[in-house]
């Protein structure tokens, strides 16, 4: 037996979300591979035809479900979400600017451009990983792994994945975090760049206990 509902919530990262029957009842539970034919990501708000099976826990889930119709999207939201994202790799060049700057005017350390190209490189495929694992429904990466990883010059490589994996590119508490972490690690580019940090530097080295044996 066929009923009819509507896509209640859905969680695209992770592939599933619940659907309102029509009918009434309790919201019936969907999974990404439970629709038929399926040619376009389902979207909440969106009609859907299902039936009905239980779990081996007994609980009931959405299967052979088929998509009735796609809510189309207004136009200006849509626009708007193209230009956040053009605006927010932006953040790249911008940055490759100030390192250059760095390297023509200061003298931070040479490795620094090795560890921004091999630890985003690193955070691109983990959050490739999560991703994937997100929508087999397996165990994630912390967050606080993603974080840390973008804190220690990973975060281009970050950036580039939550804009062509759309992965973590719409919570709005992780992007408050994660452009938290590339504030500190260009500020610390900056610093690492200038005047003072050899200053600081020198003096630390010279009040090492080994250094005034000399």
């Amino acid at each position: 037996m066929r009923f009819d509902g509507t896509i209640k919530s859905w969680n695209d990262e992770r592939g599933f979300g619940f659907i309102e029957p029509t009918q009434g009842g309790q919201d019936i539970f969907v999974h990404i591979k439970a629709f038929n034919h399926l040619r376009e990501r389902p979207q909440a708000s969106q009609r859907v035809t299902f039936q009905v099976e239980s779990d081996a826990q007994g609980k009931k889930r959405a299967i052979n479900a088929e998509l009735l119709r796609l809510k189309p999207a207004p136009a200006k939201p849509k626009q708007k979400v193209l230009n956040r994202g053009a605006a927010t790799l932006l953040a790249l060049p911008a940055f490759g600017i100030v390192m250059l700057l760095g390297y023509l005017l200061g003298h931070p350390p040479r490795w620094l451009v090795w560890a921004y190209l091999g630890i985003s490189a690193l955070t691109f495929l983990t959050y490739a990983i999560d991703k994937s694992a997100a929508r087999r429904e397996e165990r994630r990466t912390p967050e606080k792994t993603l974080h840390l990883l973008a804190l220690f010059c990973g975060w281009p490589g970050a950036l580039v994945a939550q804009q062509l994996l759309r992965h973590k590119s719409s919570k709005q508490d992780f992007r408050a975090v994660f452009w938290g972490t590339v504030v500190l690690n260009v500020a610390g580019f900056i610093f690492l760049a200038s005047p003072y940090a050899q200053h600081f530097l020198q003096s630390w080295v010279s009040r090492l206990p080994i250094m005034n044996t000399f």
